[in-house]
């Protein structure tokens, strides 16, 4: 049996993060220690539970084990108490400090992708209330989420894109965004914080994308029965065939700075090139064929645009099927208050922590939330404590 007495109460690593998370309950309904919520939170969810309740009856089932660590001065939390602290924790907040203790971790290389995409919570509301999206920062090269913010629909991605970009370290990195947020506004915020863009074009950005879509489609008529058409003077080329599971996908990078019939050209702070990727998947006999068009701010290097494009679809796996499968998050009903986005932010902080143990990099993260869950000891490494 596991001894209860209590070691050195220091914490470390990300419990010294935590600790600057301000505690919004006034000093008389302060039972708790908000670090004791806190940690045993993101314990609960790195071992694979999902709501409050959870984190009541894990809490109590390792309750030696956190008195390792932690104070618990009137023990473990009831369910109702870890979601009126989760309901008045300021977002703001919490996320700057996930955000400063995630920067540790990171390994800044130079042309980083950093990824940024907008996931519903969808069943985080009540039946006449409109669906909430959680727009994260995805940097592909290091696998953590690096940022997150809230907005209320998916039009409000918009607004809600600058307010993040400003909170993140982005020199050097190449950031992506799908056609919502491919807007002047945040192709000058992006380049203000020293990063470059690789901005995905769509009909809301009406004249500027039909504009490009017929330069490029000038240049490289589309045929998806043939092989790569001739590759025109200033502009680059790449192939890249991937195939599995008796799927076939290949796809084609064209990256073009001659800019000089673009009349807003100006318009868009530090865009360099145009770019355009043609997909064609073949499954059996089946065959379907799409283009998309992108505006960048980095130079004409089609290896780097290739990069940026595939670093951008590469969110969907590593982090929102993670998020939904293994962390099931569409099921989360967690509504009141802010507790729908400090639980998005601390199921974001718990797969971080996951992912950066290395000790067991060849287990899965649902292996990883087992043997955490299992092992008190493995689960302190995840912690870093």
């Amino acid at each position: 049996m596991e001894s209860s007495k209590p070691e050195q109460k220091r914490p470390s690593g990300l419990v010294d993060f935590l600790e600057g998370v301000p505690d919004p309950r006034v000093n008389r309904t302060r039972e708790h220690n908000l670090i004791d919520i806190l940690v045993i939170g993101v314990c609960c969810l790195i071992c694979g539970g999902e709501g409050f309740s959870d984190m009541e009856s894990f809490g109590i089932a390792k309750q030696e084990w956190f008195l390792r660590f932690l104070e618990l001065p009137s023990g473990i939390p009831s369910h109702d108490t870890f979601n009126r602290v989760f309901s008045a924790i300021d977002p703001q907040a919490f996320v700057e400090c996930f955000v400063q203790w995630t920067e540790t971790l990171r390994s800044h290389l130079g042309g980083e992708v950093v990824a940024i995409d907008g996931k519903a919570l969808r069943r985080a509301r009540d039946k006449d209330a409109t669906l909430t999206y959680v727009v994260s920062a995805w940097a592909s090269e290091s696998g953590l989420t690096i940022g997150q913010v809230k907005v209320q629909d998916k039009s409000n991605e918009i607004t809600a894109i600058p307010e993040l970009l400003r909170i993140l370290d982005l020199s050097g990195c190449i950031v992506t965004i799908d056609a919502m947020g491919c807007q002047k506004k945040i192709a000058r915020e992006i380049i203000e914080a020293d990063a470059d863009y690789v901005l995905a074009l769509k009909g809301n950005q009406g004249t500027a994308h039909e504009e490009i879509r017929r330069f490029m489609d000038d240049l490289v008529p589309p045929d998806a029965t043939l092989g790569p058409p001739p590759t025109p003077k200033r502009i680059d080329y790449l192939e890249t065939v991937d195939g599995n599971h008796g799927r076939i996908e290949t796809r084609r990078y064209w990256i073009s700075d001659d800019l000089a019939w673009f009349e807003d050209k100006g318009k868009w702070e530090g865009l360099q090139c145009v770019g355009m990727v043609e997909s064609v998947r073949e499954i059996g006999e089946t065959r379907s064929y799409e283009r998309r068009y992108f505006l960048t701010s980095i130079d004409r290097d089609v290896h780097h645009f290739a990069k940026a494009c595939r670093g951008h679809w590469g969110v969907e796996n590593p982090l929102h099927w993670t998020l939904d499968v293994t962390f099931r998050e569409d099921d989360s009903r967690a509504r009141s208050g802010n507790a729908a986005e400090n639980l998005a932010a601390l199921r974001r902080l718990a797969l971080n922590m996951l992912k950066n143990e290395k000790s067991k990099s060849s287990l899965s993260i649902r292996r990883k939330r087992l043997m955490a869950g299992w092992n008190g000891n493995y689960l302190r490494k995840v912690l870093g404590i």
